[in-house]
């Protein structure tokens, strides 16, 4: 049987190869315009709100997109469609993903029927969603992700305006409050705790923080990503190691010393041993970055031997005598 094609992108004023934070973004603008709690008894707005969200229904969703693609891109809305054969069972996805059910006064179309499979509607109508999740970055140092630190996180919310109900309009004109967006920015401050051993770049979840909901929904969560700065000795070589370089005299290295090295615990010393070269890597167990599961990393330790820049008279005719002395020829291998 032949049923109108329906054109979802269309229908969200989104391109075909639209993303899904865009199908998303243009999804949630038109229900706030068009939801049925701020246009009461308006027909068309209805109408109008369950063709974007059974457009919805469809783009949000991989597979159903998939299938929907599949179509072809040059199909009109309003021409006459004759499906290919149903594969496989009915899907019973929830609408938008949201996490929330639409439950509609009448089924989803059928054009949405014959291609999907349809869903019995119920009586009255009944939209809730949830609301947009929220990203956000925090930057920390070295020494906080170690030991655990707090953050008041300050993030402007997008709701709906009270004035106009989200709808833009007040008394058949643009709302003077939101100026006919049918929004409002509210800036949201918060206290959040980070965990001691945090990770460089990852992301913390903090529940019903996000965006607010549409008609009694929940709110969304929000996400921030944690960005750790670089210190002024100490750096992450990965994962949870930490790395620094050390400078030494010639004398430590040739003879074997004891240096004082800092870590995120303080400083520790650590012996270098005789005939270390510079460059050479050393390695202090367990004193490098806490983990999030518990103990810690391993800190690297760089050798940088450094000689003096202002020699005194007495060094230098140590040098001269160590010169004509040592059979110690660094470029030997080159011959």
């Amino acid at each position: 049987m032949a049923v109108k094609f329906r054109d979802y992108y269309e229908a969200l004023g989104v391109p075909r190869n639209a993303s899904q934070d865009e199908i998303k973004r243009a999804y949630r603008k038109l229900a706030r315009k068009l939801h049925p709690d701020v246009n009461p008894g308006d027909r068309a707005a209805e109408e109008r709100f369950k063709e974007i969200n059974e457009a919805n229904e469809v783009l949000s969703d991989p597979e159903k997109r998939r299938r929907y693609d599949e179509l072809g891109a040059n199909w009109k809305a309003g021409m006459d469609f004759t499906p290919p054969p149903r594969e496989g069972e009915p899907f019973r996805e929830q609408a938008g993903g949201t996490g929330e059910p639409f439950r509609g006064s009448d089924r989803f179309s059928d054009f949405f029927d014959t291609i999907f499979g349809g869903r019995g509607g119920g009586a009255g109508f009944n939209f809730s969603a949830r609301g947009a999740d929220v990203e956000s970055d925090v930057s920390i140092s070295l020494q906080e992700a170690h030991h655990g630190t707090q953050r008041v996180v300050r993030i402007p919310m997008e709701e709906p305006c009270p004035a106009c109900g989200g709808s833009g309009t007040k008394d058949g004109k643009a709302c003077p409050v939101c100026g006919g967006s049918g929004t409002q920015t509210r800036v949201e401050s918060f206290t959040v705790n980070i965990p001691r051993g945090v990770q460089d770049e990852s992301v913390i979840r903090v529940p019903r923080k996000g965006g607010a909901g549409l008609g009694g929904g929940s709110r969304g969560d929000l996400y921030f990503r944690v960005h750790i700065q670089p210190d002024e000795r100490l750096r992450l070589r990965n994962g949870s190691d930490t790395e620094l370089e050390v400078p030494v005299a010639p004398w430590e290295v040739v003879l074997g010393s004891t240096v004082s090295v800092p870590t995120l615990d303080g400083s520790v010393e650590m012996r270098v041993p005789p005939g270390s070269q510079g460059g050479q890597i050393l390695r202090l167990r367990g004193k490098g970055l806490a983990k999030p599961g518990g103990g810690q990393g391993d800190q690297y330790v760089r050798l940088k031997i450094v000689v003096p820049s202002k020699p005194t008279d007495k060094e230098v005719e140590l040098m001269r005598k160590l010169a004509a002395d040592s059979d110690f020829h660094p470029r030997k291998s080159w011959n």
